[in-house]
């Protein structure tokens, strides 16, 4: 059985950026996740294709063939993914506390634009 996707660390940047065309879209094919994350970044069909397996390994889309080609959906939510990163960020920089990281939000720092 596969681990939960929050299990396994967030993805890596190009997976992301795939996974959040997959969240707007709803579903799609490569070729449909390739032309929307082609607004960011130029990616090879077989780049796009390798991404999205790597996801559906991870556990984060799901993927069914209706014909010749793979349609892939999210398996984990927008909001989960933001929790698990949110989880990482305080637990590596904060000691765990929620609180010291909004201590932080709110210190005024020379040259961060808030």
């Amino acid at each position: 059985m596969k681990k939960p996707a929050a299990s396994k660390g967030l993805p890596p940047a190009l997976e992301l950026l795939c996974l959040r065309a997959l969240w707007q879209l709803g579903e799609g094919s490569v070729h449909d996740v390739r032309k929307a994350v082609s607004k960011e970044r130029i990616l090879a069909y077989t780049t796009v294709m390798t991404l999205l397996d790597r996801l559906e390994k991870r556990g984060c889309v799901a993927r069914r063939k209706p014909g010749r080609s793979y349609i892939y959906r999210p398996k984990v939510s927008r909001d989960t993914m933001r929790e698990h990163a949110l989880k990482q960020l305080v637990d590596g920089f904060f000691d765990g506390s929620a609180e010291a990281l909004l201590r932080y939000m709110r210190e005024p720092r020379p040259g961060v634009a808030r």
